[in-house]
């Protein structure tokens, strides 16, 4: 594919000013590949509510310290219109360049004049979120691409209340980051220098020491660990959770725990497991060896940055990887039931979860008259319901929220997802239900038995580059253009559009509006109970395609493949 000459005016321009060894060492090896130097060039990372996110290497459409460094000055810019003086805090994880970029970050917005608190370490992003509010700070970084394979880094983005930035102050923060040159109009300080001039500062031990109490404090049902016998492997993926996740197992009396020696340390490449994601049976595949001698009752896998935690369980069959959707509802479960029985449930109880999540979770809060609210994928929508009960006065009516992608948060101390929390309500859990002489696959087929069976199947599309970027848009025009009245012989009784806030009811002719945010989202809800949801996710080249039946556990499992050669033929594959 031949560059536009845009592009290769682009190009010259950052060989000409790009300072960077490694930036231009990438530069140079490229001269002479078009279709090397469009793809670097065709396109600026956009700021939106995940900030920013891309490959790692040099060009506009690429994670380098100079996108980092623009993003950081738009943030600046946008600081700088707000009154009274601003800080930031500013974390990160154990992907490569993800140090290099923070400091970059704090070198630029120090040098606007806002103050920084930086870790000194990588630590989870929930610890971050933590950080916003307990430093009283106007916004907050973390450098993290999350489960995305070696090659990604991104810049997440976090207001003053701890959750990730809303669409509206994102969409500024770009707009400021459009009017920007990448080269000239982006201040670029010394970090050192800025720290010794008590411009940026590390954040102290005893913030993460009173996040861990915070987390402890989420139990409901403390001290049931400490004799339980409750044999745990753990693997960080070579991330971010490996310190505070041992530190709070350790701190409800979880001693009996192994930790994966070849995915302990961090490690930007992720030699073990290239893709560290905890949804996925290869995340756990080292775990699943050392489990042939250690012989534990549970498996743990918390993501590089710490805040999504996948889990495997000791069977008859061997080990037994459990959904996010099964672990959220089974977690609401065990805190909704324990609380009631101890009489600490509060008056008009609410839990959170997203419109792509299963619908078991709305039967399980019914039985307990607790309040189920949806939201829009993102955790920062979890966050902000929050948020809104804490300006009313009634953030303890607020007992847990989680989404299908293996996030969940217990309690208000943080704003985002939380590996830290969950890998303790989860060990919490299996020590419980232990005692008992069960294992939370026997719980979870006690709920399937008492609500029915919810299958869920994820199906992730990927398209790289600008061609896959209109076919995805393409896709999306498609289904908007022209709405399926059956999806494998299952009639749609309805559409909801969340980019056009709207819901067709095709049952009875009417359209309802849809209050919230508005987002690239087809969902459409079939007869017998299934669902299938179109969405393009918005930190990653790809369309998410959610499918659910209920039923028999064969049925449900049928249907689903079913679901899925549709999806495939929408998708071309």
């Amino acid at each position: 594919m031949a560059c536009t000459s845009a592009e290769m005016k682009l190009y010259e321009i950052w060989k000409q000013k790009a300072d960077d060894a490694d930036i231009l060492a990438e530069l140079n090896e490229v001269e002479g590949k078009d279709d090397e130097i469009s793809d670097r060039f065709y396109r600026a990372l956009e700021f939106g509510t995940g900030g920013l996110r891309g490959v790692i290497g040099a060009g506009t459409n690429r994670m380098n310290i100079y996108t980092v460094s623009m993003a950081a000055q738009a943030l600046a810019d946008y600081l700088a219109q707000k009154d009274g003086q601003h800080a930031v805090a500013i974390g990160y994880d154990s992907r490569n360049k993800s140090t290099d970029f923070a400091k970059c970050a704090a070198a630029t917005l120090a040098s606007n004049g806002v103050k920084v608190h930086i870790f000194p370490e990588l630590e989870p992003t929930p610890v971050l979120s933590y950080a916003v509010r307990e430093l009283h700070c106007s916004a907050g970084i973390v450098i993290t691409a999350s489960h995305n394979p070696a090659k990604y880094n991104g810049f997440k983005c976090y207001g003053g209340d701890g959750c990730q930035m809303t669409d509206g102050a994102a969409g500024e923060v770009y707009a400021f980051m459009q009017k920007l040159d990448i080269f000239d109009d982006v201040k670029r300080g010394d970090f050192d220098e800025l720290m010794a001039q008590g411009m940026i500062n590390w954040i102290d031990n005893s913030l993460i020491e009173s996040f861990l109490d915070a987390v402890e404090a989420c139990s409901v049902n403390p001290g049931i660990c400490k004799d339980a016998g409750l044999k745990v492997i753990y693997t960080p993926l070579c991330g971010a959770g490996n310190k505070p996740v041992r530190a709070i197992l350790k701190r409800i009396g979880i001693d009996d725990v192994t930790v994966v020696p070849e995915q302990e340390k961090p490690d930007g490449n992720f030699p073990t497991c290239p893709y560290p994601n905890p949804e996925i049976r290869q995340a756990f595949e080292c775990a699943l060896k050392l489990a042939e001698t250690v012989y534990p009752d549970l498996l743990l896998a918390t993501d590089p940055d710490s805040d999504r935690v996948g889990i495997a369980v000791k069977s008859a069959d061997g080990f037994k990887l459990m959904s996010g959707n099964e672990v959220g509802a089974i977690m609401m479960n065990y805190m909704l039931s324990c609380r009631k029985a101890q009489g600490t449930l509060p008056a008009n109880p609410v839990c959170v979860n997203t419109i792509v999540t299963s619908d078991l979770g709305g039967r399980i809060a019914e039985k307990y008259g607790c309040e189920l609210r949806k939201v829009l994928t993102g955790f920062k929508y979890i966050g902000e319901i929050i948020g809104w009960l804490e300006a009313d006065g009634e953030k303890e009516r607020f007992i847990m929220g989680y989404e299908e992608s293996y996030g969940y948060l217990c309690g208000t101390y943080a704003r985002d997802k939380d590996a830290v929390v969950a890998s303790m309500m989860i060990c919490e859990m299996a020590a419980y239900y232990k005692k008992q002489g069960k294992s939370l696959l026997d719980v979870m087929d006690e709920i399937y038995t008492e609500f029915g069976y919810y299958r869920n199947r994820l199906l992730n599309y990927a398209f790289e580059g600008e061609a896959g970027m209109k076919f995805m848009n393409s896709v999306m025009d498609t289904l908007r253009d022209n709405p399926p009245a059956e999806i494998a012989g299952d009639k749609v009784l309805s559409v909801s559009d969340y980019k056009l806030s709207v819901r067709k009811d095709f049952t009875d002719g009417t359209e309802t509006e849809i209050t919230l945010p508005k987002s690239n989202v087809l969902a459409y809800k079939l007869e017998n109970g299934g669902s299938f949801i179109v969405r393009p996710s918005g930190t990653e080249p790809k369309i998410k395609v959610y499918t659910a039946a209920v039923g028999t556990v064969e049925s449900a499992e049928a249907k689903l493949d079913e679901f899925e050669k549709v999806a495939n033929a929408i998708m071309g594959k």
